[in-house]
């Protein structure tokens, strides 16, 4: 069994981390994780509490994680790509927020999203 080709740079990781998150469930666990992962790190601004940070990393990444095992049947782009996954989960959030994000997976092949999307 012959070995992935590596991605060798965000430009063309961004597609493919859109299309490891094609099920709107998954990419829905995803923002989840993603506000309740930040609400952690805002806990841990306001008080301090270093415990604030273990629950954002933990927030974070379960219902995301549960989404790749559970819905989308695949592994988590984190597992080869730490930091271009932990970038990606950010600007996916911040394009679902901004209604962009249909366009963005538009772009990237995933079917069944238009324009006006919210993904």
């Amino acid at each position: 069994m012959a070995a992935r080709a590596r991605i060798a740079s965000f430009g063309e990781f961004w597609p493919h981390y859109l299309r490891e998150h094609a099920k709107p469930a998954t990419r829905s666990l995803h923002y989840l994780g993603t506000a309740l992962g930040l609400a952690g790190i805002g806990g841990l601004i306001a008080t301090g509490n270093p415990w604030f940070f273990a629950g954002a990393v933990a927030t974070g990444y379960a219902p995301a994680w549960l989404g790749h095992v559970l819905v989308e049947k695949n592994k988590p782009a984190t597992l080869r790509y730490p930091f271009w996954s932990l970038i990606s989960d950010f600007r996916m959030f911040a394009a679902w927020l901004t209604g962009g994000l249909g366009d963005e997976l538009a772009k990237a092949g995933v079917a069944g999203q238009g324009a006006r999307g919210r993904g």
